[in-house]
This record gives structure tokens, sequence and C-alpha cells, in this order.
């Protein structure tokens, strides 16, 4: 009888608190990379993108500490916001790749259970690899020419990311660069205009 109560008495964890943590991380993690003008000086860009640098690694501290006590943090946790907002936090730990590919191993088996999205599995898999000068898998991480164009990191066996793409739920390469592209303009409108550059590039 002792024994019958001691169970019932057993708290399952409250990982509402958790879920608080992680949309205060997201939060400051956005502002920062929100902060930036189009005609900031050179002096205010190099300060924000110190402080973005100091938010990411005190954010990487406390994920840390949640990766290990619960491991990845999967719909079942925290739902599925609060689960992205893990992945992000994850994702911008690019100064601790070890990190991000531990995460990665673990997030693996949540997918395969579809308790982790697949889309962002995919997106920190290409993060890991091409953190590691490798190239990546999916085609998700994305360099900016001069000319205003964005293009993909190097992929491995190009000719069929699409297929690869498609089969963990991304739209095709092509459209996945047009999006971008657009939000990019958007985003610094006024930068293009003073270039002549009126409407955003786009890959036929």
């Amino acid at each position: 009888m002792m024994l019958s109560c001691k169970k019932e008495g057993v708290k399952k964890t409250d990982y509402s608190v958790v879920k608080l943590q992680l949309q205060r991380m997201v939060k400051n993690d956005q502002a920062i990379q929100f902060a930036h003008t189009p005609n900031e000086t050179q002096k205010v860009k190099d300060s924000l993108y110190k402080e973005q640098e100091r938010i990411f690694i005190a954010n990487t501290d406390t994920i840390k500490s949640l990766f290990n006590k619960y491991n990845f943090l999967g719909f079942d946790k925290v739902g599925e916001s609060g689960s992205q907002d893990f992945w992000l936090l994850v994702q911008h730990a690019d100064h601790d790749v070890a990190f991000q590919e531990k995460v990665l191993k673990s997030m693996k088996k949540e997918v395969l259970k579809n308790n982790a999205d697949n889309s962002n599995f995919a997106y920190l898999t290409d993060r890991v690899l091409t953190n590691k000068g490798q190239k990546q898998y999916y085609g998700t991480q994305l360099n900016y020419t001069n000319d205003m164009w964005i293009v993909p990191k190097p992929i491995q066996d190009s000719m069929n990311v699409d297929v690869r793409r498609k089969k963990i739920g991304l739209k095709s390469l092509k459209d996945y660069l047009n999006s971008a592209m657009k939000t990019h303009f958007e985003m610094n409108k006024k930068g293009f205009e003073k270039m002549g550059i009126t409407k955003p590039r786009q890959y036929e």
C-alpha cells in the first residue's frame, strides 16, 4: 500500500516552464537579428553582431542544459511550437558544431517516431554538414552574391536534390530559392532600389 501511494505521488515533468524559457530565448534571438537598419554605420553593425554572438552563446548554454536533461524536445514534451523554438536555437549554435551534431542524432530518433519536424531535421542536417566543411544534402543553406542572387552552398549529388527534398516534405530547390529572394528583396528594398533593382531576382 505504501509503494502504491509513492507511485501516485510522483509528479510528471511540467514542460510549460521549459516552453516559456524557449519562447524568451527565441524572442531575444529574433530581436537582435532584426535590429539592423539599411543605413546603419559599420560601427553599429559590428556592435549588433557582437551582441548577437553573445545572445547565441548564452542561449546555447541554456539549451545544452535542457538537452542534457530531456534530450531532444519533441512534440510530446513541448508541443510543435516549443519543439520549433528548441530546433531554431540549436540551428543558431554554429559556434558549437559538436553540440549541433549531438542534437541532430537525437532528433533523428524523434523524426522516425513522428515526434519532430521533418523539414527542421533537413535544415539541421545541412547546417551540421556545412559547418563541418562538407557538402549539404537538402540544399537549405544559402549564400548571397554581390549581384543580389541567392545560391545554395555546395550540394552532394545535386541532380537528385529535389527527390530528397520532396521525400522529406520540402518544396523544390528553385521554388525555395525564389521564395528566399522575394523575402530578401522585401527586407532590403531600399538598398535594392539604390542599385536600380526594382523587383526580386527569380530563377526561371
